[in-house]
Formats: structure tokens, sequence, C-alpha cells
């Protein structure tokens, strides 16, 4: 199959926004569960369910995997990256919002662009797209300044705010990784089951280490929320997410991740009953035109 990928069409953009759809509600899943399990378990148990579901369907289909055909190295370092940005999510909302959070954390679309510009050919982003990616990421600043405000002591705030940011650079370091690797013409399967293979094992290990199994409550809505995470998060969405990663160009799938945080807001407000600002709606709009104006065709 070629290296070429292609801007997005129809299908690419209908996908992306599922996937935001989905991953949004992620974290309202994640949060419903949270006092039963910690994000950290959460995220370690989903990616191990999620690998033995990957397993299964390339045995289905008859898929080989070798770790002897030069991929192992890059597999690993994804999967390293990818459990560093939520370990880094997990461990920074200890010491700051999730306003803060979130902002630091959608650096990645701007971090992605930049690496695939230098490193990937044909990835190169036009003064309209950079103009996008930078309104795009000024919405989610205004969308989430309610709290932006100075809260707690500074210190503590600021090593929150560091983890939200090394998370974003992790989250784009994957992307890149995958796209300018030998893991960019792999089967999206075999990628998917690097990064939660490691990603399970490094984890959990964690988890255990820090005495997290032992205050492990089962509940029903535990069950539930493991189960979407595990099924629809880990497994379908992701593995659409690399199918397409194999197909279109990655600087421009990226941007579509802004909407991620937008819908996560959006499901906490109709699920959770949490108030929405005038602001969010302004930022919403300028993440929108941010993702047009990276998507235009250049001429």
């Amino acid at each position: 199959m070629s290296t070429a990928r292609k801007p997005l069409d129809g299908l690419a953009a209908g996908l992306m926004l599922l996937l935001c759809l989905c991953w949004g509600m992620q974290q309202v899943a994640v949060k419903l569960a949270a006092s039963a399990v910690s994000p950290i378990m959460q995220i370690g148990l989903r990616s191990l369910l999620a690998a033995l579901l990957v397993g299964a369907l390339m045995c289905w289909r008859q898929e080989r995997f070798s770790l002897r055909d030069g991929r192992l190295r890059a597999g690993l370092v994804a999967g390293a990256l990818f459990a560093g940005e939520f370990l880094c999510v997990s461990v920074g909302l200890i010491y700051t919002s999730a306003s803060h959070m979130v902002v630091f954390l959608y650096s990645a679309p701007i971090f992605t662009a930049l690496g695939l510009h230098w490193r990937v050919k044909g990835e190169h982003l036009g003064r309209a797209q950079w103009g996008g990616v930078g309104l795009a990421f000024a919405g989610i600043a205004l969308a989430f300044s309610n709290g932006l405000s100075g809260q707690g002591e500074w210190g503590r705030m600021l090593l929150g705010d560091a983890l939200g940011l090394l998370g974003g650079l992790l989250w784009a370091a994957t992307t890149i990784v995958v796209r300018a690797s030998s893991l960019s013409e792999a089967p999206p399967a075999q990628t998917l089951l690097y990064q939660l293979t490691v990603a399970s094992v490094l984890l959990l290990a964690l988890g255990g280490g820090t005495g997290q199994w032992a205050t492990l409550q089962m509940s029903p809505i535990a069950w539930a929320s493991l189960l979407f995470q595990g099924v629809i998060v880990a497994f379908a969405s992701f593995l659409a997410w690399f199918w397409l990663l194999r197909r279109y160009l990655a600087s421009r799938l990226s941007a579509f991740s802004f909407l991620t945080p937008l819908f996560g807001v959006a499901f906490g407000v109709l699920l959770l009953g949490e108030p929405l600002d005038p602001r969010f709606l302004i930022g919403a709009l300028l993440v929108f035109a941010g993702i047009v104006l990276v998507n235009l065709r250049r001429a």
C-alpha cells in the first residue's frame, strides 16, 4: 500500500465526528466510576480488555502477528507514550482543575501538526491550515476559560498544568510515531494491540505498586463504565482511528480531536447536570471554524 495519505472526505469527517462523540462520553464514564475504580486502574483494565478483544479479532481474521517484522521497537515506544499520556492526565488532575487540564492536554493537535510538518512528507500545512489550528485552540481556551482563574496553591496548579502539557506532548508523539515509523503501514489491529498491551502492563503494574488494587470496588456503574471504555472506546473507536491514520492526513485528523472536550462538556450537561457557560458556546463555534480552515484544500 502506498504511503501517500489523502485529505479528509465525507466518510472521514463523519467518522471523526462519531469518534469525538465517543471519546467525549469517555470522560463522563471515567468520572462516574472514579469513586469505585481510580482513573489509572480504569485505563489499565480497559486496555487489557480491549487487547484481548483485538487479539481475538486477529485470530478470527487469521492475521499474522510477528515480533520480527521490524515493528516491535516502534510498537513498544507507541505503547509507552500512550500509557504515559493517561498517567500524566490522571496524576495532573490531583493538582490542577479539569478546565486547566483540558486546555493544556488539547495542545496535542498543535504539537502533532508541528511534528508531522517537519518529519512526514505530504503532511505540511499552509497558512490557512495553521490559522485553523490556532483558531481551534483559542476556541478551546475560551470555552474553558471560566475555570482558568487561579484556584488553590499556585505551585500545585502549575505542576498539574505542566503534567497536562506533557500529556499533550505524549499524545502528539504517539500519533507521530505511528505515522512516521514502520507502524504507518501496519494493519490497524496490530498497531492497536501494541499500544493496548504495553499500556495495560505498565498502568496495572503501577496501580498494583501504589496499592490501588486494594481500593477496587466493582459496582454495577463501574462494570458498565469499564465495558463501555473497553469495548466501545479502546477497542472499536481506536481501531477506527488507526484505520483512518492509514488512509488520511494525520494533521487534518488530529484537528478534529479539538471537538472531544466540547462533546465531553455537552454530555456532562445532559447526564450529570453540569452548568453551561455562554463562553463555551462561543468557543465551540471557534473550534468548528478552525477545523474547517484546517481541512480546506490547498490550491
